[in-house]
């Protein structure tokens, strides 16, 4: 499999840092047909988590969201890259970023089995077209 880049569209909800908040919302979304091409949540403070929503069609996840009433941020911009797992293969789109002078704000890898990798991450918005040539991210 080759390694791509691509643009993404993603949202985010600010929830409470409690037990479940995770099934509640990915549950919710499943049950609404929302598929998700990446999912990320981490603590935001004062016992709140972000929770970031990369999905596949933002109209499906927007009216997801507001079928349970829950407040989704404006949407921001994303990179996902795949491709087949070997060493170093991320490494790949962060040496021609640091080539085009762009700091990758925040990224998540994994390698998903059967050969494969995925990596989510972020850039800052006035860097985000630099990004894109330099990743030629479709």
């Amino acid at each position: 499999m080759p390694h791509t880049v691509r643009k993404v569209n993603y949202c985010y909800l600010n929830v409470p840092a409690r037990a479940g908040q995770g099934a509640k919302i990915l549950g919710a979304l499943r049950d609404a047909g929302v598929n998700l091409l990446a999912f990320s949540g981490f603590p935001a403070g004062g016992g709140r988590s972000q929770v970031d929503l990369v999905p596949e069609n933002m109209a499906a996840l927007k009216r997801a969201v507001n079928q349970q009433g829950w407040r989704l941020s404006a949407v921001k911009k994303g990179f996902l890259a795949q491709g087949t797992d070997e060493i170093g293969a991320i490494a790949r789109q962060f040496e021609r970023l640091a080539k085009a002078n762009v700091n990758v704000t925040a990224a998540d890898a994994v390698a998903a089995g059967a050969g494969r990798y995925g990596m989510i991450f972020w850039v800052k918005p006035k860097d985000y077209a630099r990004a894109a040539k330099a990743l030629n991210a479709k």
